[in-house]
């Protein structure tokens, strides 16, 4: 298990560090500056190569990467600079210093939006089918007149294939009525539905307006895995296993029944079983287990060790559209990943979340013992999460270079190099706190 921690941890760490150093390298080279070391990882150097005025090398610290540039360094003065001025960062244009400074974080959004299109190509997308589970008393779809196991196949004519497809028909209505088609046995109906506005928690454990069915996708609860030495094994389930009722209540979906376990810390629960065609009861204890949520609360839930089965289908796009989704869904979590560093600043997430290198390297193995498409979306997140830090306005990363660059185009000319000495040591500084804190929150975790 350690062993593919570490793997994953420097497959994915070193792909993301050449991949942001590649992108700063190559527009250097286009515009013409001169490189001279192109390094991946930091500190005493393992191996080097040299090739056309530049010195490829590999580091012992393989937690980052640097390209040394001609003319790059201020405190080098007019010496770096005067052996030959046509490759000196230094006297390009704004412009061109612009663009090779976001071109290693403009790489990192890219490699993710190369990744996700690749995925939703090999992989494609999970989706759930447009069956209805549980509906609540009361709600539209209750008022509508939908019953549990109703197929949702068209929305104000226009063809519904997944659960997906039904909810955001219902986020787009905006509260109008809409005109359902569904199938039920063997025969269609038509009904009017009226979504209701509802609260729903966000990614971070906050409020959020959304338009609501009032039901949930219809998936048979069924298990994948039972975990060995936990209460499900000793209890006797099996890999195939259907619960259908938990404590006599109907369970219609895997995630009611995660519900209903993780409420019952440490309480008998009766489960109800269909197994090759035979119906059980089988009584079992969840373990007490603490768990962190979204937004950093720990909590105790219960937990009997299994999995789902695979109740989701994989819909695979084609290469065009998969480039669409890819640029999509990078732009979804890069504002998840902005909005996550705004709450954390403003201390609406707890500083405990903050994540360091063991972190990544735990979660990385985790992902990639679920499989290379599961690592390959880590990697893709990841990504991201570097682009958007490495473009804070903090000296040191590429931010603080192009905020430095803002000030020149106001200014009109750049800042002295005493100021940018200063700001640089000033945002190594808070770089290595950070580091040290995030390391901290590591080493708890590690030994909770």
């Amino acid at each position: 298990m350690r062993v593919t921690a570490i793997v994953s941890f420097v497959a994915v760490i070193g792909i993301l560090i050449l991949i942001h150093e590649l992108g700063h390298f190559f527009v250097a080279r286009w515009t013409g500056v001169g490189v001279e070391r192109f390094s991946i990882g930091f500190g005493p150097i393992l191996f080097r190569l040299r090739r056309g005025g530049t010195e490829y090398c590999l580091s012992a610290v393989p937690l980052g990467g640097y390209v040394k540039m001609v003319g790059e360094d201020p405190r080098e003065g007019e010496s770096a600079i005067s052996t030959d001025p046509q490759k000196s960062f230094a006297l390009k244009p704004l412009w061109a210093r612009t663009l090779i400074v976001f071109a290693g974080p403009g790489m990192n959004f890219v490699l993710a939006a190369a990744i996700f299109a690749a995925v939703f190509v090999v992989t494609g997308r999970p989706v759930l089918p447009s069956v209805v589970g549980q509906i609540h008393p009361g709600s539209p779809a209750a008022q509508a007149g939908l019953r549990t196991e109703d197929r949702v196949i068209a929305v104000d004519g226009k063809a519904v294939a997944h659960w997906d497809d039904l909810l955001k028909a219902l986020q787009s209505s905006h509260g109008e009525t809409l005109q359902l088609v569904i199938r039920r046995g063997e025969t269609e109906q038509k009904l009017a539905l009226t979504p209701a506005r509802t609260k729903v928690k966000d990614v971070f454990g906050g409020d959020q307006e959304a338009w609501d069915l009032g039901a949930r996708p219809y998936v048979p609860a069924r298990i994948g895995e039972v975990l060995a030495g936990y209460p499900a094994a000793k209890a006797g389930l099996k890999a195939g296993d259907v619960v259908t009722a938990l404590d006599g209540a109907p369970v219609l979906s895997w995630e009611e029944l995660a519900e209903g376990v993780h409420k019952r810390p440490g309480r008998k629960v009766t489960l109800s079983l269909r197994r090759n065609g035979e119906s059980l009861t089988i009584e079992v204890v969840p373990q007490a287990t603490k768990q962190r949520s979204a937004s950093g609360e720990e909590t105790q839930v219960g937990l009997i060790g299994i999995s789902p089965a695979g109740a989701v289908t994989y819909v695979r796009s084609n290469p065009i559209v998969a480039m669409g989704e890819g640029i999509i869904r990078t732009g979804e979590i890069t504002a998840l990943t902005v909005v996550g560093l705004w709450k954390l600043v403003t201390r609406e997430l707890p500083a405990s979340m903050i994540g360091g290198p063991l972190q990544i390297a735990v979660s990385a193995g985790e992902q990639a013992r679920q499989g290379f498409a599961s690592l390959a979306f880590f990697t893709a997140v990841i990504s991201i999460n570097l682009a958007v830090l490495n473009l804070l306005p903090v000296p040191m990363l590429d931010g603080g270079h192009l905020f430095f660059f803002v000030l020149e185009s106001v200014m009109g000319r750049p800042l002295s190099v005493r100021k940018r000495e200063l700001a640089q040591q000033v945002g190594f500084f808070l770089l290595a706190l950070l580091m040290v804190f995030a390391m901290y929150n590591d080493i708890q975790r590690f030994f909770r």
